[in-house]
């Protein structure tokens, strides 16, 4: 069983993610942040895989899904954590038990410092095999991508991942991601 843990900033798009990769409505999705107080934590069988995509794994794993609630504000830089400190330890300790993470940011806001302290952590402290997916996409232009993606790699030293939930995507790319690291984490 593989564990993937999607964290980052406010109303990035987590939720909705996570629904679409069980292929159902389990995250409570809306357009205000702060929808998902917690952890939403989901097993299910197999990843959905698109029907233009030959399962990568052929169909054998199974995953457990961690849909976490926004850790930053992505408006406020400097304001910090938005959840008290119980609740960002106990959604802390859930990513960390995760075989890998994958840490979403809004293409029309930016990479939140608070996030980036939090990525380092997790790569350096913990160990943990990092997906950066750069999501909505479909709401900024070209330029503020690329910039964005410039500036991943320099702070974070990860390529990231394109996606737009909307449009789909770049959603078959992180599927693939996501099979390539569970081949390591069994």
């Amino acid at each position: 069983m593989i564990k993937i843990a999607i964290i980052g900033a406010e109303n990035v798009g987590k939720s909705t993610l996570m629904n679409v990769l069980i292929g159902g409505e389990v995250s409570e999705v809306e357009s205000l942040p702060g929808t998902t107080k917690g952890t939403i934590r989901r097993r299910f069988g197999k990843l959905k895989i698109p029907k233009s995509m030959k399962n990568p794994m052929g169909g054998a794993d199974e995953f457990v899904l961690v849909d976490t609630a926004g850790l930053f504000d992505p408006r406020m830089e400097l304001r910090g954590k938005v959840l008290s400190e119980e609740r960002f330890k106990k959604i802390l300790k859930e990513v960390t038990s995760s075989d890998v993470i994958v840490h979403m940011v809004d293409a029309t806001v930016g990479l939140h410092r608070g996030m980036e302290r939090l990525h380092h952590m997790l790569k350096f402290r913990y160990g943990k095999p990092i997906i950066v997916v750069i999501n909505k996409v479909d709401l900024a232009t070209e330029e503020m991508v690329e910039g964005l993606r410039r500036k991943i790699k320099k702070r974070l030293g990860e390529d990231a991942l394109v996606l737009s939930l909307v449009t789909g995507e770049g959603l078959n790319e992180l599927i693939e991601k996501l099979a390539q690291y569970a081949q390591y984490a069994r």
